[in-house]
């Protein structure tokens, strides 16, 4: 079997739910042009790191010396549906699990060992892993290898799979024979996610606004007045849900380790009288655990606060 296609067999037996290959030429130029009127119009405020490094995030090869490939991945993540009683906070759905940073990590380098498995013996070559916290423009990349396309939400959209996917890449010096892209524009006129967005943060232009974004919001804001997210506590999945694609989308076949459905029926008055150790009886090794109990408190707080009032969404 010709190494592409034992690498994206390996991949699916992995649990990842969709791989594609593409090679580590620098990404087009529409998608620079977006990003940077995008920080023009201070989209990154508040997002420091997403001002850094910004020729890295659209050529892969300065990320890994002598790259010539880059193999792209997706996890599903969508559960089957959870029932949220009233007066629960929303939470987003791919908290639901482990902090997906590990796990993505993990099976990449189980990938990456079954490449070295298949080489001849000597073969020299390289690889780097990324994950989300690597400066790389993983969606377009992702399109590029043919996973899914961007939406009008931002996210890559696999044409089956729907929207909830974590994404991961393996940069390599191995030249592997790349995929065609996906469809530039699978949205056609549908603007449900632009209407479904209880906070207008995506504007009809396409440019998002990250300021306003209740995901945002809830994981960097740190002025409790900034905080009008209704009954979302972590992360928001409006734009998401709302999608067509994604309604039709089925369950995840290969759930991501971790899945704690408990986290979806938290009141936020309870997590009002949380201490520490609470905080982590329901949020270790989540990505929940990052911003810490002061800030999941704030949330709450602005839960019971906002719930019942609109969000700012004015169109």
């Amino acid at each position: 079997m010709e190494l592409a296609e034992a690498v994206k067999t390996q991949a699916l037996q992995l649990g990842f739910a969709a791989v594609g290959i593409t090679t580590a030429e620098p990404l087009e130029s529409v998608h620079i042009d977006r990003f940077l009127r995008w920080l023009e119009e201070g989209g990154a405020d508040g997002l420091e790191y997403m001002k850094q490094h910004t020729e890295k995030r659209f050529a892969p090869a300065q990320l890994l010396q002598g790259a010539q490939s880059v193999i792209c991945v997706a996890a599903h993540y969508k559960p089957a549906e959870i029932p949220i009683s009233p007066g629960c906070a929303q939470i987003a759905r791919f908290v639901l699990y482990e902090d997906y940073h590990r796990f993505l990590k993990e099976r990449l380098r189980k990938l990456a060992c079954f490449i070295e498995s298949r080489l001849p013996k000597g073969t020299f070559w390289r690889y780097k892993i990324c994950v989300d916290s690597v400066p790389l423009a993983e969606r377009a990349l992702a399109a590029r290898a043919g996973l899914g396309f961007i939406g009008k939400n931002h996210m890559l959209i696999h044409p089956v799979l729907g929207c909830q996917l974590l994404l991961g890449e393996l940069i390599t010096t191995l030249p592997l024979p790349p995929d065609r892209p996906a469809a530039a524009d699978g949205c056609g006129s549908c603007t449900r996610c632009i209407e479904a967005c209880p906070a207008a943060a995506l504007r009809p232009d396409g440019l998002f606004q990250t300021n306003r974004c209740i995901s945002f919001l809830t994981q960097y804001a740190h002025d409790a007045a900034q905080l009008q997210t209704g009954r979302w506590l972590f992360g928001c999945d409006e734009c998401l849900l709302a999608c067509p694609y994604e309604q039709k989308s089925p369950p995840c076949r290969t759930s991501p380790p971790g899945f704690t459905p408990e986290r979806a029926a938290l009141r936020p008055a309870d997590i009002l009288q949380w201490d520490s150790n609470d905080f982590e009886r329901f949020f270790k090794n989540s990505c929940v655990e990052r911003i810490g109990l002061k800030k999941l408190q704030q949330n709450a707080a602005a839960c019971l606060k906002f719930s019942d009032k609109p969000t700012g969404n004015t169109r």
